[in-house]
């Protein structure tokens, strides 16, 4: 498994059923570089039971601007299409873990 790229084109779609974990980054941002790891290796590990999302906010503004994402990276946990839950910031992968886990 890998991390999904999902758009504004994709995203009801993407995120519709099951628990869903979209990373909102972009390319020029540092700590969304340093966040990036992180949910690839949770993606590893809980690919089965989570759904793995990055939206990149330059080229999918839709999205970012529908869900009030000002900063980035913003770890956004959706639940059979709503929001339950988001991180702002860089985060660990214990936290990030933990979090889910809740949802499930």
């Amino acid at each position: 498994m890998s991390v999904h790229e999902t758009s504004d084109a994709t995203f009801e779609q993407d995120t519709a059923t099951g628990v869903a974990l979209i990373d909102f980054w972009a390319t020029w941002c540092g700590p969304c570089r340093m966040q990036s790891p992180v949910v690839e290796a949770l993606d590893q590990e809980m690919g089965e039971q989570v759904g793995f999302h990055k939206l990149d906010v330059d080229a999918n503004p839709n999205v970012a601007e529908q869900f009030q994402i000002m900063s980035i990276p913003t770890l956004m946990i959706t639940k059979d299409g709503q929001v339950v839950d988001q991180l702002i910031g860089y985060h660990s992968k214990e936290q990030v873990a933990q979090l889910l886990k809740q949802y499930l």
